[in-house]
């Protein structure tokens, strides 16, 4: 039977900052963490194999997946140490840190435990150069630097792995509502170029969602949240080891009634998967993950509806019970081996999908994804000098299955298309870390993408949409690194990205454009960084600033009957900052000595300048969808005995336009909470939090368009006065 990890011991305490939380140095080499606010800290006892090495191969072992130091065997079961194929949060910031760019890890002590953390912006929200807003249910529009700015459905932009496994379709779109944020033990956010790592070629970068093994503490738990709008969730976890055995499971039912009317949803996830360890260096592990997500749909209004009645829903949407609902199935597997200076990674997955989304028409979708990945780290010196080469494949293919009909009151109706929609995509990526100095590193790297896009017409009656285009990518990207002492680090870069269109990127507008997609080219960008970022014992920091170059972006360029038609722009560009600070700004204020209680300011700032670049049509005007200026901050007091309280700000000080033409604007904004809560690290914890506490009007989201006029349906209202409480048991 599986054996339960006790806690006892110390784990490095976890630190989360307004950008890169970060844990404790516990290697030799150079070792920056970079972010803020101390969560609270888990103990456990970590068995490790016996040493099977000389001490000069144990050194150079440290550098691969950090292994941890040797102890004694456990009676009973051979001794053995993390996973080998999942990272542990400690193991990942020393990984995240050798990247010359900006990059975020968020462990889940950062949200679980003290916000309902019920979307994707409760895990990012903190996250500079990150804009997440709801929209309905677990839907969120989520955009990196800019990145997908015209889409107005799904995701694109940015790509999503479960465990560095691809959670976007083959053809590249993603979906929000597969994600549960109460399955993980970190998040991994690679901005733009940075995501090389994971072959990811999108401006916006790559998310990873990292799930628990049976080798972590606290592996086994159950939480009860409730609160605002009908809001619940039941949420459960168990895990453990035996041997050369370990498995996880982690699942959670939840539902709402929804601010809005007609916004009602439910959802139901599990998470798993089961490891074995053949020796103290192969590994192999099985995945598995299901959804089955419910969710009506309350549409996007006007501007005027959305600040004085922001319960409203659109009225076609009512009429015709527009709903998303989303039945999935993930099966993968991942190995790893270690050998003396290198880790080999590699593995398969396939994705069952189907989708049932009764909107302007019945879309009945059933998607067919599969693929694999190999990935080769080296870490050894050369010469003399330390050398990290990464190297790798990924394939991701798939198919689509689409049929559309007629909407009648959310029934399926007459027929309307049908085709088979194939996608594959094969890259090949390498990159390299040649440290010329102890503390300094030259990197660079190449990413090739070859890339199909297949469609088999088979509604002929309004003509023959089939069609077929191929693609040939190159990625190239240069940098360093600096450790300027073991408390900051300095970086650089210039990379290139490359995105893939879409089956639904195309224009349809007789009488002005007809584009087919075959005919839409991919978009390119060269983004330009510079950063720091550091962790002192009471002050924290992120200093990124970018501009990325991009030609043929996918934009909103046209519209027919009020829906967005994405296709290549001419020039643009994307800038900005990314600031994020953290600090101690009173200690000792009723517990003086070595753990005293503080006061800690936590900040995330995002500046958003991007524009076309002297279009024929739109001059240089602002690209539509993101604010100029995003803050978010918190202050929070906290006792040595886990207690915290504490107010935060979402503060939007500048509207932004929806339209490509500038012509309507959103409104700012600013909404505040309060949250409050006991998190010690052990056993119990518990939180309760107040959102929008003022209960303003205002606007969250929007959908974009190429020219409005107020009374176009664009805006998504966002949530008001909400209080949600939540207690969770962990051993």
């Amino acid at each position: 039977m599986f054996r339960y990890h006790l806690p006892a011991g110390a784990l490095a305490c976890v630190a989360v900052f307004a950008s890169v939380p970060t844990v404790a140095q516990t290697n030799t080499q150079t070792s920056l963490p970079p972010v803020t606010v101390d969560a609270p800290t888990p103990q456990r006892t970590i068995s490790v194999r016996a040493p099977q090495r000389n001490a000069a191969r144990a050194a150079r072992a440290s550098r691969i997946r950090n292994p941890a130091p040797a102890a004694p065997p456990v009676a009973n079961e051979q001794a053995r140490g993390p996973a080998l194929t999942v990272l542990t949060v400690q193991q990942a910031i020393r990984d995240i840190q050798q990247t010359p760019g900006g990059v975020a890890l968020v462990p889940a002590e950062a949200y679980r435990n003290s916000t309902v953390a019920n979307t994707i912006k409760d895990v990012l929200d903190y996250v500079p150069g990150v804009f997440a807003q709801p929209k309905w249910g677990d839907d969120t529009r989520l955009s990196i630097r800019g990145s997908g700015l015209s889409r107005n459905f799904h995701l694109r932009g940015v790509q999503l792995y479960m465990d560095g496994i691809p959670i976007n379709t083959a053809d590249g779109y993603g979906d929000f509502q597969e994600i549960d944020p109460t399955a993980y033990k970190y998040v991994e956010v690679f901005k733009g170029g940075n995501a090389l790592r994971f072959g990811a070629n999108s401006l916006g970068g790559a998310i990873n969602f990292v799930t628990p093994d049976g080798r972590d503490p606290f592996v086994n738990g159950v939480s009860v949240d409730g609160g605002a709008f009908g809001f619940r969730r039941l949420q459960a976890n168990a895990g453990g080891a035996n041997g050369p055995w370990d498995g996880f499971v982690t699942a959670s039912t939840q539902a709402a009634d929804g601010f809005r009317y007609h916004s009602n949803g439910q959802a139901t996830r599990v998470s798993g998967n089961v490891g074995y360890q053949f020796s103290p260096d192969f590994e192999t592990r099985f995945y598995v993950n299901a959804n089955q997500v419910r969710q009506r749909i309350p549409g996007t209004v006007t501007k005027a509806s959305a600040l004085t009645s922001p319960e409203t829903a659109a009225p076609n949407n009512i009429l015709m019970d527009q709903q998303r609902n989303i039945d999935t199935v993930r099966l993968a597997n991942k190995t790893t081996i270690r050998f003396e200076d290198t880790v080999v990674d590699f593995g398969v997955f396939g994705v069952d999908r189907h989708l049932m989304h009764p909107i302007f028409q019945w879309l009945d979708y059933r998607y067919k994804d599969y693929g694999g990945f190999a990935r080769f780290t080296d870490d050894r010196n050369i010469g003399g000098f330390r050398n990290v080469l990464v190297a790798g494949v990924n394939v991701i293919n798939g198919s689509i299955d689409n049929q559309q009909f007629a909407n009648i009151a959310g029934q399926k109706g007459a027929l309307l298309s049908s085709s088979v929609d194939k996608s594959r995509n094969t890259s090949i990526y390498v990159q390299d870390s040649f440290y010329f100095l102890p503390t300094m590193a030259a990197v660079g790297g190449a990413q090739f993408l070859y890339a199909t896009r297949d469609r088999r017409d088979r509604f002929l009656s309004d003509g023959d949409q089939s069609g077929r285009t191929e693609f040939n990518l190159w990625s190239p990207k240069a940098g360093l690194l600096w450790d300027i002492d073991p408390t900051w680090q300095a970086y650089a870069n210039i990379s290139r990205s490359a995105e893939v269109p879409s089956f639904g990127e195309s224009a349809n507008v007789p009488g002005v454009a007809v584009i087919p997609f075959t005919s839409i080219r991919p978009q390119r960008a060269t983004t330009y960084e510079i950063g720091t970022r550091g962790r002192r014992p009471d002050l924290t920091w992120e200093l990124t600033g970018y501009r990325a170059d991009i030609k043929d972006e996918l934009l909103c360029l046209y519209s027919a009957f009020g829906n967005c038609n994405v296709t290549n722009a001419n020039r643009t560009f994307h800038q900005g900052i990314e600031a994020g600070l953290g600090a101690a700004v009173f200690k000792g204020l009723f517990v003086p000595g070595n753990a005293p209680d503080k006061i800690w300011f936590n900040l995330a700032y995002t500046y958003n300048d991007f524009r076309f670049d002297n279009d024929p049509v739109f001059g240089n005007n602002i690209l539509p969808g993101a604010p100029a200026h995003y803050v978010r901050a918190e202050v929070l007091y906290k006792h040595p005995n886990g207690f915290y309280i504490g107010p935060n700000l979402e503060w939007v000080p500048q509207s932004y336009y929806v339209d490509s033409a500038n012509t309507l604007k959103t409104e700012p904004y600013a909404i505040w909470g309060l949250k409050a809560g006991v998190d010690n690290g052990g056993t119990y914890s518990m939180y309760v939090e107040a959102r929008n506490i003022a209960n303003k009007a205002y606007i969250a989201s929007a959908s974009i368009i190429d020219r409005a006029n107020p009374a176009s349906p664009l805006f998504e209202p966002g949530t008001g006065r909400a209080v949600y409480a939540g207690v969770k048991a962990r051993w």
